[in-house]
């Protein structure tokens, strides 16, 4: 857009607000939506915790063996740089490569119903920690 459209269009956004023009306003929420949808991700944190716990590659390891209660995960501290991976990686990424090494299994799609559930339940264990991308 050049300048001079630019300056042509001013006006008329301005005197859109002037004029009460509808705007853009973030959703509100009932009570009850919260609390369907609280039960829906609590769902898919259940979900993600018997994933955890149970193997999900072909030797029997499950991710609680080694992170119980989702421990040692950190899930606040990415994106960061993951040696084993050698390039700054996202949580999936992470738990793909213990899906494919410790536990000699398929990795998921990053977004597969069970990738999710698996976030979904490290990052409730890790509720009320504050972000911190990047960090070791």
């Amino acid at each position: 857009m050049s300048s001079r459209q630019l300056k042509r269009l001013i006006p008329v956004v301005v005197m859109a607000g002037l004029t009460g023009a509808p705007s853009v306003q973030a959703d509100e929420f009932t009570q009850e939506d919260l609390k369907r949808w609280e039960g829906q991700f609590m769902e898919v944190v259940k979900q993600g915790r018997d994933l955890w716990t149970h193997p999900l590659g072909t030797n029997s390891v499950s991710c609680a063996q080694c992170h119980p209660n989702a421990a040692n995960t950190h899930p606040e501290t990415y994106p960061k740089f993951q040696k084993q991976l050698g390039k700054v990686a996202l949580i999936g990424d992470m738990i793909n490569w213990c899906i494919r090494n410790p536990a000699e299994g398929q990795p998921l799609a990053l977004d597969d119903p069970k990738m999710i559930a698996i976030q979904a339940y490290i990052n409730y264990e890790r509720r009320g920690v504050p972000m911190a991308p990047g960090k070791h």
